[in-house]
């Protein structure tokens, strides 16, 4: 039974629209207390690399990637506390600030501002936006963000601060969508000094007479496919917004990398080594949301085809017998959970950015905005993180899900509303005029 304040039960009234209607005020109730909750709990908080993020779990992990036999004796407290004793993560480490949320949470309130255009919402937008330019990574001469823990991967340690492609498109887009509401010369400014790191600091690795791969960070090799798409979003954003052409030509290239790495079945590996070959939910969503994203600002036609077959291995492959998602097409390793709460947001956001063009994603859309607000959401506003194979990690993590979903449901609030106006043919001007920003998201 959902543990929510208030459990509303969406069945198939007469009136589509009555429907319609009590998804948004639910939406619009469940945003309110999550808003209050936020205020209550602070802007740190753990996250699902705490058990790994400090020196005893740093250690562990990289000694299993060292030595996988004696390294799984090293981790096993840790897979053991994440599957039975999630709150044992204050034990490993201590709550943290994330570049990442701070972003989507920028971006939520200035979807609500839009919505509903409450000017607290700006405000609090623009406060989100004041704490990522004080946290950005210092050792650079451009503005860029990474993570704040040493994060060990297979191929090393990846120290703290060190720009990570897959954080700073995010908080691009987040300085582009306030700017477009409050068009301050600071948020400009910090717009080209990222545009200008994307472009020279991450490194290109040449693939084919056409296309390129990126670097995760600028320093490494490159050959992970969801990283190429972030930065051929962001670049190509930036040479409309810049007016850069040189920005399209790089971005061109990782586009094209990411377009000849699909699989023939619609699908996209994590990378292309040969190792890390397994196709998951949220990167699936986040090389299909840039792939969106660059199709509305370009109309590149390619986009749209590798679009088509990815939504279609995504519909048939990616979620389970009752149309949630899963985590894993194929898992390529034994996991602690059934259900992640950051699928669910990355679901919301990839079937709004393409339900025009795929309309099978608006059935999902509804399947997934009704199980989330049936199931997902606490008692205290906040949303539960994972369903376990016996429970739910109930730790409120804002990097791993609270972020991603406050802003999903705050995009579907803001469009809801949208289409609503444009139905109904309201006189009421809308906040802001269509601009190069709304043409990114929609």
């Amino acid at each position: 039974m959902a543990s929510s304040t208030s459990v509303v039960s969406f069945g198939a009234p007469a009136n589509l629209a009555v429907l319609a209607n009590q998804l948004t005020d639910r939406i619009s109730e469940v945003l309110t207390g999550f808003a209050a909750w936020l205020n209550r709990f602070g802007e740190t908080s753990w996250d699902y690399q705490s058990f790994f993020a400090g020196p005893m779990g740093g250690r562990a992990k990289a000694l299993y990637y060292r030595d996988r036999l004696i390294g799984t004796v090293a981790v096993a407290p840790m897979i053991f506390c994440e599957a039975f004793l999630t709150s044992a993560r204050r034990l490993f480490n201590y709550p943290m600030r994330f570049p990442i949320a701070d972003a989507h949470y920028a971006m939520g309130f200035a979807f609500l501002y839009e919505a509903t255009a409450n000017s607290s919402h700006l405000e609090k937008a623009v406060h989100f936006l004041s704490e990522l330019r004080a946290s950005h990574c210092r050792d650079f001469k451009e503005f860029c963000w990474g993570y704040p823990f040493d994060w060990v991967t297979r191929n090393g340690t990846i120290k703290e601060q060190t720009p990570l492609i897959t954080t700073t498109p995010y908080v691009y887009e987040a300085f582009l969508q306030v700017y477009e509401l409050d068009s301050q010369d600071e948020w400009k400014r910090i717009l080209a000094s990222t545009a200008r790191h994307a472009s020279v600091d991450i490194k290109d690795f040449r693939t084919s007479e056409t296309a390129s791969s990126c670097s995760y960070t600028p320093f490494d090799g490159g050959g992970v496919i969801n990283a190429a798409a972030y930065r051929a979003f962001l670049l190509t954003s930036a040479s409309r917004v810049f007016s850069n052409d040189d920005y399209w030509r790089i971005a061109e290239r990782n586009l094209n990398f990411v377009l000849e790495s699909q699989n023939q079945d619609g699908s996209w590996y994590y990378a292309v080594d040969g190792v890390r070959d397994f196709i998951d939910h949220y990167h699936t969503c986040f090389v299909m949301k840039a792939l969106a994203k660059i199709h509305a600002l370009t109309g590149h036609q390619a986009c749209l085809e590798a679009l088509s077959r990815g939504v279609k291995y995504y519909l048939e492959n990616l979620f389970d017998q009752d149309g949630l998602p899963k985590p894993f097409s194929k898992a390529p390793r034994l996991t602690v959970y059934k259900r992640e709460l950051y699928d669910c947001a990355e679901c919301i956001n990839l079937c709004l950015l393409l339900r025009d063009r795929f309309p099978r994603l608006q059935t999902t859309l509804e399947t997934i905005v009704k199980h989330v607000l049936e199931v997902w959401v606490k008692r205290d506003g906040s949303f539960r993180s994972r369903k376990l194979h016996l429970g739910w990690d109930n730790v409120p993590m804002h990097r791993w899900g609270q972020s991603q979903m406050f802003r999903s449901l705050a995009f579907y609030l803001y469009e809801a509303r949208r289409v609503n106006d444009n139905k109904s043919h309201a006189t009421r001007a809308p906040v802001h005029q269509v601009s190069t920003l709304n043409s990114q998201f929609l």
